[in-house]
């Protein structure tokens, strides 16, 4: 096969626990995004965009409903035409039965054969969990530029999140790496990886199989590899991104990504509208809008029906709203149905969910705790004994 100069492997199997009841029954890249997207087509949209012709999606956490995307995504696209996207589930490798992912760099280490088909100069590693817009290339530019053994992509996070990140300490003037530490309880730095990193294939194989040789390993890249190359004196660099970048690994990062889309100066899709951001496509009526309908500052998709007030808020494609109801500062998932008279403020709700008629699900304080409805719930008001009690709507602080 014909040596690439490089590929992109995507990280899109963990489970995002702290999205909570989001993440219950659908593994995070595959959560809806902006009204019509997934989380997992900005990582994807930028390897396109960035003219990387073979991508690996390392999936493994409730893949079903990722899989089927991924298909529509490939479906006759600019993908086909090259190396194409290829999913990479665990699979059984011996007679012990299925090998799980147990680490980042676990996961890249089970698809040694897959990278080595195309003998690749370096390797794109990315998370698939992240709102950016990132041209990939020039990061690849300055690793080349630096010979660089691993370039980081990095950026600066509010010290009062600091301690989520793997963050690290550089020369100002190189941009050389000089220390690094995954999630320190105490950070001394806001200088954090974004985890997507270049490495030299032969260098990046020659410590996947050191790792594996460990008695005891947590088979990551930045509790394992990363601290293991430094040890070493490799020449690790760091990659400086100051625009847009949103993890969206926590509840209230989700709701606020979401939110920004509401005002101009934040909304990512007017940035750079050049660089698009691609995704499947979905057959959807066109959106109603009742004569007494009302809508401020919002974002309604495809297929929705809205005989409601909509405040400040956006609803995925297919989500109808009844007469009497108002949404606020909320974020509504696919398909789900609100009656009528419903009041929903500073909550996210779940795809293919039933708001019965004259529900409540409401926080008054959205720095303190939002409300989380889950996925394919019905939430009556017979039901009703939240925000502590009910199973399916949950208070996130």
């Amino acid at each position: 096969m014909k040596k690439q100069k490089w590929i992109a492997l995507l990280l899109a199997g963990g489970k995002g626990t702290r999205l909570n009841l989001l993440t219950k029954t659908l593994v995070k890249p595959a959560v809806p995004f902006g009204g019509k997207y997934r989380i997992i087509d900005f990582a994807l949209s930028n390897c396109r965009n960035s003219g990387i012709e073979t991508v690996g999606i390392l999936t493994q956490y409730r893949p079903y409903e990722l899989h089927a995307h991924l298909g529509r995504c490939n479906d006759g696209n600019y993908y086909n035409r090259y190396g194409g996207l290829t999913i990479l589930p665990p699979y059984q490798r011996s007679d012990s039965g299925v090998e799980w992912y147990e680490g980042t760099a676990h996961a890249v280490f089970q698809n040694i054969e897959f990278i080595e088909q195309y003998n690749p100069e370096n390797v794109l590693v990315v998370s698939g969990d992240q709102i950016y817009k990132m041209d990939y290339s020039i990061m690849l530019k300055q690793h080349l530029e630096t010979n660089a053994d691993c370039t980081i992509a990095v950026v600066e996070v509010p010290w009062a999140d600091a301690n989520r990140f793997g963050l690290m300490r550089m020369d100002p003037k190189t941009y050389r790496i000089t220390s690094f530490e995954e999630k320190p309880k105490n950070p001394t730095s806001n200088l954090a990886s974004m985890g997507i990193y270049i490495f030299k294939w032969p260098i990046l194989r020659e410590y996947l199989l050191r790792e594996e040789l460990k008695e005891f390993s947590n088979r990551d890249f930045g509790k394992d590899i990363i601290p293991s190359m430094l040890c070493d004196g490799l020449q690790l660099y760091a990659y400086y991104f100051n625009n847009y970048w949103k993890d969206v690994g926590t509840i209230h990062s989700y709701w606020e990504a979401n939110l920004d889309l509401l005002t101009s100066e934040k909304n990512i899709f007017l940035q750079d509208p050049e660089w698009r951001i691609h995704t499947a496509h979905y057959d959807e009526p066109p959106l109603y809008f009742d004569t007494q309908a009302k809508m401020y500052q919002s974002i309604v998709s495809d297929g929705c029906e809205i005989y409601g007030t909509i405040e400040h808020s956006v609803l995925f494609s297919g989500v109808k709203v009844g007469k009497g109801a108002r949404i606020k500062n909320s974020f509504i998932l696919p398909q789900t149905i609100i009656g009528e008279n419903v009041w929903i403020e500073n909550a996210v709700v779940g795809s293919q969910t039933q708001i019965m008629d004259g529900v409540i699900i409401v926080s008054k304080n959205a720095d303190a705790h939002l409300m989380v409805v889950g996925h394919n719930e019905m939430i009556d008001p017979e039901l009703q004994e939240f925000p502590l009690t009910n199973k399916v709507v949950s208070v996130v602080s």
